[in-house]
C-alpha cells in the first residue's frame, strides 16, 4: 500500500518508501533516466561529419544512425511502458538497462555503418524502455504540485546532457574517435543498472494489471482512445519536431554551412541546450499565475515567431541562427513538463501505458521531424525554418478547433 514517509518534519512528497535511495536518490535515479536520450544523440553528433568519411558513405547513412534509433526507441517505449503495469517497473527496468548496454557496447565494436545501425536499434529499444519507466516512477512516487516540480526539475537537469554531451563529444575526437562515445554510453548504462539494484519496486503487485500479456499491451488502447487525452498530447508533442530536425541539422548548418570547426559548433549547441534550462523554469514560475489554455497560446505564438526568425534571419550568421532558434527551445523545454503534468492526472491506472504514449508520440513526431531534417534542402537553414512555420501552424489549428469543441481534459480549464 503506498504511503507517505515523514523528511525533515514535513509531510513528504515521496509516495512510496525508497530505504536505500532516499528522496534526493530517487529525483536523481529518475534524472539519471531522462538524460539517456539526449546523452545517446548528443554525444556523437560532433563525429558525424568525420563518420561518413570513416564509413566512406553519405551524410544520409549517418543520419540513419538517429533516425533509426529514434523510432526504435518509439517502439522500446511502446513495448515497455505497458509490460512495467503488468510485471513491475524494475524488472523491467534492469531488462532494457541491460539492453541499452549491451547495444551500446556493439555500436562501439561496430565494423560497418550498417551494423551500426543496426545495433542502435537494439540500444534505443533499451533506452525506450528507460524512458518510458522513469515519467511513470514521477506519477508512482509524487502527487500534487510537488509533481509538477518533479517533472519540471528532471526536465530543466535533463538538459545539461545536451549541454555538455557535444562538448564532451568534440573533446573525445581530439584523443579518440567515435567509437570511445560509445563506450561511454555503456558505461554509463551499466552504472544506472547498478543503481537499479538499490531501487525498490514502487508498483506492488496488488496494483499491477492482472490480464494477459496480450491484454497488457492492448490497454496503450483503452488510455490512447480518450479523445482529449490523445488530442492535448499531440499538440504538445508536435513541439519535437522541429527540436529533432533541428539536432539532425545542427553538426552540418554550423560546420558546412558557416564552416565552423567541430569544437566551436559543439560551444554554438551547448549555449542552445544549456539556455533550455529556463523553459522548465518558466513553466514553474507560472504555475498558478495564468491559465494552462493561456501558457499553451503564448508558447504556440513564440515558437511560430522564433520559426519565422529562423526563416528569414537565421542564414545571416551563427549568431544569429543561435538567437532566432533559441525562443523555440525554450517553448519546448516549458511544455514537455507541463503537458506531461496535464495529461498524467488523466490516469489513476494504467500509468505505465499512459507513460509510453506520451514518450511515443513525442518520439514519433521527433523521428518525424529527424527526418523531414534529413531531406535534401537547398538551404538547410531554411528548411528548418519552413519545418518550424508549418509544425506550429498545424498544432495551432488543431489547438483552436480543439478549444471550440465540448471535448473536455481535467487541468485545461480557462
Amino acid at each position: 500500500m503506498k504511503q507517505d514517509v515523514i523528511q525533515s518534519g514535513k509531510k513528504a512528497v515521496l509516495l512510496v518508501p525508497q530505504k536505500y535511495l532516499g528522496l534526493k536518490g530517487l529525483i536523481f535515479f529518475i534524472t539519471l533516466m531522462a538524460m539517456f536520450i539526449p546523452l545517446s544523440i548528443d554525444l556523437y553528433l560532433p563525429a558525424m561529419p568525420t563518420m561518413m568519411t570513416y564509413f566512406n558513405t553519405t551524410s544520409a547513412m549517418v543520419n540513419l544512425t538517429l533516425v533509426a534509433f529514434y523510432f526504435f526507441f518509439a517502439a522500446g517505449i511502446i513495448l515497455f511502458g505497458p509490460l512495467s503495469d503488468k510485471y513491475g517497473r524494475k524488472m523491467i527496468l534492469i531488462t532494457s538497462l541491460s539492453l541499452y548496454t549491451a547495444g551500446s557496447m556493439a555500436c562501439a565494436l561496430s565494423p560497418s555503418i550498417e551494423q551500426l545501425i543496426l545495433f542502435r536499434v537494439f540500444q534505443s529499444l533499451g533506452a525506450g524502455g528507460v524512458m518510458a519507466i522513469s515519467t511513470a516512477l514521477v506519477k508512482d512516487c509524487f502527487s500534487g504540485k510537488i509533481k509538477s516540480k518533479v517533472l519540471a526539475a528532471v526536465q530543466a537537469m535533463g538538459v545539461l546532457a545536451p549541454m555538455i554531451a557535444p562538448i564532451a563529444g568534440a573533446a573525445i575526437l581530439r584523443v579518440a574517435d567515435w567509437r570511445e562515445a560509445f563506450w561511454i554510453l555503456a558505461i554509463i548504462g551499466a552504472l544506472t543498472l547498478s543503481v537499479t539494484l538499490l531501487f525498490q519496486e514502487s508498483l506492488p503487485k496488488s496494483e499491477r494489471y492482472k490480464g494477459s500479456l496480450g491484454g497488457s499491451l492492448v490497454r496503450l488502447f483503452v488510455v490512447g482512445k480518450n479523445v482529449g487525452f490523445s488530442t492535448f498530447l499531440f499538440v504538445a508533442a508536435m513541439m519535437a519536431a522541429p527540436y529533432m530536425a533541428y539536432v539532425t541539422l545542427s553538426s552540418y548548418i554550423y560546420q558546412e554551412f558557416f564552416s565552423l570547426d567541430a569544437q566551436t559548433y559543439s560551444f554554438f549547441f551547448a549555449v542552445n541546450s544549456g539556455l533550455a534550462v529556463l523553459g522548465p523554469v518558466i513553466y514553474i514560475r507560472t504555475i498558478g499565475k495564468i491559465s494552462p489554455r493561456r501558457f499553451t497560446w503564448c508558447c504556440f505564438l513564440v515558437a511560430l515567431a522564433s520559426g519565422m526568425g529562423v526563416l528569414f534571419l537565421g542564414s545571416l550568421s551563427p549568431f544569429l541562427f543561435l538567437f532566432t532558434y533559441l525562443p523555440f527551445t525554450l517553448v519546448e523545454g516549458a511544455i514537455r513538463p507541463f503537458s506531461t503534468n496535464i495529461l498524467l492526472d488523466q490516469v489513476s491506472e494504467d500509468v505505465g501505458s499512459a507513460s509510453s504514449l506520451i514518450n511515443a508520440v513525442h518520439t514519433i513526431l521527433g523521428s518525424a521531424g529527424m527526418a523531414l531534417g534529413s531531406l535534401a534542402w537547398g538551404n538547410m537553414i531554411h528548411g528548418l525554418g519552413l519545418i518550424m512555420v508549418g509544425a506550429t501552424l498545424t498544432v495551432i489549428v488543431i489547438w483552436g478547433v480543439f478549444l471550440q469543441s465540448k471535448i473536455t481534459i481535467k487541468g485545461l480549464k480557462e
